[in-house]
């Protein structure tokens, strides 16, 4: 069929919609519907992962963490395995930075909470704070707006020198620009630090995880001069570098795994005493829940389009049905097999994208709802899918009353006016 002819059959099938306006608008709504809960339910679950992803933002990528407790994410959590196992030490640290070859850096940190600031005659309580070692802003992100990083020696001498958090900074410095920050000399426990940095800021997460803007960051071990480490004291962390690369990150764990087995002392039979955690383990988790909510989503929204279909269906052989004479008066004036077969499908295909849209534009206004931490919005790609699935729809739908329409004999149809 040329061009000139399919926009004949498109011009045909928009007629026959416009003058059947109350039952086309019928038939809309349950591919509507369909299409709502299907690209509404991908579109929620978008902005659920994206808001998950960016919480968890500060763990890094291709990171490995030494830890005695391993991330487990289930409701009997066996704990008692787990809880006199011996924390990573300062001295694993450095036998792990000395001899790891496939990692790009290794830090330490450690977090405490209540410390109290003050400058001037500001103060701010309960404050958190991180103690890291000099590689740290290689294996977490550390975006600093104004100031600069530790250096070697800063970390290495325990010199008194912190990063605030952006919100630590204003809170302190009170109406005074955040950068004139810089320099000023703050107390924490009664010892004076300099500020030499600023954290950009980075707002409220979805899961209320832990945030840049309420931190302050020092060295590792001007911490430790104000709280040693042990039992009651700093529980220090490792934390090593990967590369992007899966498989290399593997490679890494394998060495990690060897290194501390020989530095425990563990017999080849032995269990090991520590565990290593990454974020991915968040990630598989996190890939469950989102696919029994798109499951979910298909599921509701496939019924829905399963009965829009129907309905759509049974329109068009009622179509089929009042046009059956002017069927009959296009074959004998020469219309061929394609041309009845095109108008009917594309009227099918039309309604159901024309249903399709609809329901994109209320899956928009969930956009309505969005916050701070939680932003819903429709993708180019939702967009497509919806459209997709729609002109699927139609001509599933429609193909058969098509078919039925351009197999009718000329004069039977002629005959039943």
């Amino acid at each position: 069929m040329n061009f000139s002819l399919w926009l004949e059959s498109l011009s045909m099938a928009l007629g026959a919609l416009k003058s059947n306006l109350l039952r086309t608008l019928l038939s809309l709504l349950g591919v509507t519907i369909g299409i709502f809960a299907i690209i509404g339910v991908l579109t929620f679950v978008d902005a659920l992962e994206k808001g998950i992803k960016g919480s968890l933002s500060f763990l890094g990528e291709s990171v490995i963490y030494v830890q005695k407790m391993p991330w487990i994410f289930a409701s009997d959590y066996p704990w008692w395995k787990y809880i006199n196992r011996p924390d990573p030490s300062m001295d694993e640290f450095r036998f792990l930075e000395k001899n790891l070859t496939q990692a790009q850096a290794v830090s330490v940190f450690a977090i405490r909470s209540g410390f109290t600031a003050k400058y001037k005659k500001n103060s701010l309580s309960g404050l958190v704070v991180q103690g890291i070692t000099f590689q740290h802003n290689i294996v977490s992100d550390i975006p600093i707006e104004y100031g600069r990083y530790f250096t070697q020696i800063e970390v290495d001498r325990a010199v008194e020198v912190v990063i605030l958090g952006n919100t630590v900074a204003k809170d302190l410095f009170g109406n005074e620009n955040v950068e004139s920050a810089i320099d000023k000399i703050i107390k924490l426990k009664g010892r004076k630090f300099r500020v030499i940095g600023i954290l950009k800021k980075q707002g409220d997460n979805l899961l209320d995880a832990p945030s840049n803007d309420n931190i302050t960051l020092m060295p590792y071990y001007t911490l430790t001069k104000m709280i040693p480490e042990g039992k009651t004291g700093i529980k220090p962390s490792i934390s090593i570098k990967g590369f992007d690369d899966d498989k290399d990150l593997q490679n890494v764990e394998g060495e990690i795994t060897g290194l501390l087995r020989i530095k425990r002392g563990l017999r080849p039979k032995q269990e090991e005493n520590f565990a290593l955690n990454r974020p991915e383990q968040f990630a598989v988790f996190l890939d469950g829940v989102i696919g029994i909510l798109t499951l979910a989503g298909w599921a509701i929204g496939f019924f829905s389009i399963l009965v829009g279909g129907f309905g759509i269906a049974n329109i068009m052989f009622v179509s089929v049905k009042e046009r059956t004479s002017l069927i009959g008066v296009q074959k004998a004036l020469g219309a061929k097999k394609g041309f009845i077969l095109w108008q009917f499908l594309l009227e099918a295909i039309l309604l159901c994208i024309i249903g399709g849209i609809g329901g994109l534009i209320l899956v928009s206004f969930l956009s309505l709802f969005s916050s701070d931490t939680f932003i819903i919005s429709l993708s180019i790609k939702n967009m497509i899918l919806g459209v997709s699935v729609a002109t699927i729809i139609g001509i599933i739908a429609g193909i058969i009353p098509a078919i039925l329409a351009a197999r009718l004999d000329p004069v039977e149809a002629m005959r039943s006016v």
